[in-house]
């Protein structure tokens, strides 16, 4: 019933910027929690940031603080990602998710939609 879908990747090289898009459907967009998750080759899905329903608190993780921006608008059913000052180690799957609550959730385990992903890859 929810749908999620991304867009906004793509290539760019070390130090540059894209902004990713989470186009949402099926339900009520602003009373719920929504993040943005990532996953490289090999490794474990790493949360980026969250945003909360209701009054759109915003969380963090350590590895993009002062880089990335979440950001939600209520009236076209879209989350955000500004991503700045790309590094390689940010090359990744990008994906968005929503919960069934308006907590501050940071693992990928309490989500319950996912959309498809978005391929993100920095240059050096």
């Amino acid at each position: 019933q929810v749908q999620l879908v991304e867009s906004g990747g793509g290539l760019v090289q070390a130090g540059g910027s894209l902004r990713l898009s989470c186009a949402a459907s099926g339900r009520t967009f602003s009373t719920y929690t929504m993040g943005w998750f990532r996953q490289a080759p090999g490794k474990e899905r790493e949360f980026v940031a969250v945003i909360s329903g209701g009054p759109g608190n915003t969380v963090y993780g350590d590895s993009v603080k002062g880089r990335f921006t979440i950001s939600r608008d209520n009236s076209k059913n879209t989350l955000y990602l500004q991503m700045n000052s790309l590094k390689p180690e940010d090359t990744a799957v990008y994906y968005c998710a929503t919960t069934t609550t308006r907590a501050i959730l940071t693992s990928p385990t309490w989500y319950n939609y996912w959309g498809q992903g978005t391929q993100v890859t920095v240059s050096s």
